[in-house]
């Protein structure tokens, strides 16, 4: 219903426009008929004669008010232009006959036929109405020979200006169309690009939401199974996965928070990258006992916080991956290295591993690759069954220094 309205509205203004570029037209015409009208009231006809001719060329007034002006304006042929033009023909005629200076009307008369008639069908009644005052002047015994050069110089300025009416008529429609096609591509192109700014929010919500809370919630969920089985035997371990996963809590909980109000990490707030990361990775042995190694190589320094962001969100991933995955794993290594040209993340066990080329990489590291090209970084995965995974993110110095 709203595209409908839409659409009228665009139709409304479109016709408003036609209509308001057509009253040059209309000015034209007027001034045509009030000239005319003049000539004949100081020409030297007898009086019934005058009023006679004033009397049809004011009545061409209404004929093309009430029949003519519509399809000029909307551009249709149809068998209304044919009876608007044989009348208004029939009216010139008989303005012509009671008043051979009434012939001036054709200034307005051969406009309407050219606008009125396909141009084929309006140069044959233009041949016909500037025949007239040769006709009128042969039927009275004038002097045919002082105006027979009018209706060849007429006929021929009225073809001239015919052809100028319809290129200008087809350029301005050719025109409008183009107008119109070009509004509706814009209409195309900002409706792609609002769906592809939802399409692209959603993804990052997505991403933000995978990345915080669901790691989160699988981090507690381990550790209360974990805690379940040591509650009997070992109540010290229990209690301690307990307060961890109240600890995780807590981050996830601060994680929503912060990305709610698109804020910097809590892990990253007060502190560098190498310590964001190795939280996690405390983490980690924490929540499965597992044997991981922290490493920095390289001289640390500060990265703008898009790249500590990326890195960050990538290294949680790696190491969610080797909590989900890394079955029968014994070690982790994590690694963060500072090269002149750029930095460089590394996680890497010895699990079951996985085949990269028989699986799309889930949504995790598809998130993960797209995190990274944001900034023109790289993500490598290696990886074969039973010889463990290797995940390396790679940022060059430029994008960290964007």
């Amino acid at each position: 219903m709203r595209a409908q309205n839409e659409t009228n509205e665009q139709r409304s203004v479109q016709t408003e426009s036609k209509v308001g570029w057509f009253g040059l037209w209309d000015a034209f015409f007027a001034v045509s008929y009030l000239v005319t009208s003049m000539l004949l009231v100081i020409s030297d006809n007898p009086g019934s004669d005058q009023t006679l001719a004033i009397g049809a060329l004011t009545l061409m007034v209404p004929w093309y008010a009430w029949l003519g002006r519509r399809p000029m304006i909307d551009k249709t042929y149809g068998p209304r232009n044919l009876v608007f033009a044989a009348g208004l023909v029939l009216l010139f005629c008989l303005t012509t006959a009671f008043g051979l200076i009434g012939a001036f009307a054709l200034f307005a008369v051969a406009p309407m036929l050219i606008m009125s008639l396909p141009m084929a069908w309006a140069v044959g009644l233009l041949v016909v109405v500037n025949l007239v005052p040769l006709v009128i002047v042969w039927s009275g015994g004038g002097d045919v020979w002082g105006v027979v050069a009018f209706p060849p110089l007429s006929l021929a300025l009225s073809v001239l200006l015919g052809v100028w009416i319809k290129r200008v008529t087809r350029q301005s429609k050719e025109r409008a169309q183009l107008i119109e096609e070009l509004r509706r591509s814009r209409e195309r192109v900002a409706g792609l690009s609002h769906e592809a700014g939802i399409a692209a929010e959603r993804e990052r919500l997505a991403r933000e939401i995978h990345d915080t809370l669901a790691q989160g919630l699988t981090s507690i969920i381990s550790l209360i199974q974990a805690a379940e089985t040591k509650l009997r035997d070992e109540p010290d371990q229990a209690a301690g996965h307990l307060s961890r996963a109240g600890q995780v809590a807590k981050d996830s909980l601060a994680e929503a928070r912060n990305f709610v109000a698109a804020r910097t990490p809590p892990t990253l707030r007060g502190g560098s990258l190498v310590q964001a990361v190795r939280r996690h990775a405390d983490g980690l042995v924490t929540e499965t006992g597992l044997d991981v190694r922290t490493s920095v190589h390289g001289e640390e320094r500060p990265l703008p916080m898009p790249v500590n962001v990326v890195l960050l969100r990538a290294a949680q991933e790696a190491i969610a991956n080797v909590r989900k995955h890394a079955g029968q794993a014994r070690g982790v290594d994590v690694a963060v290295t500072f090269e002149p040209d750029a930095v460089r993340l590394l996680v890497r066990d010895d699990g079951a591993g996985f085949d990269p080329g028989g699986t799309g990489g889930g949504y995790g590291l598809n998130g993960m690759r797209a995190r990274v090209a944001e900034i023109d970084g790289t993500v490598t995965i290696d990886s074969s069954p039973g010889a463990g995974t290797t995940v390396e993110v790679t940022i060059p110095l430029e994008a960290a220094r964007a």
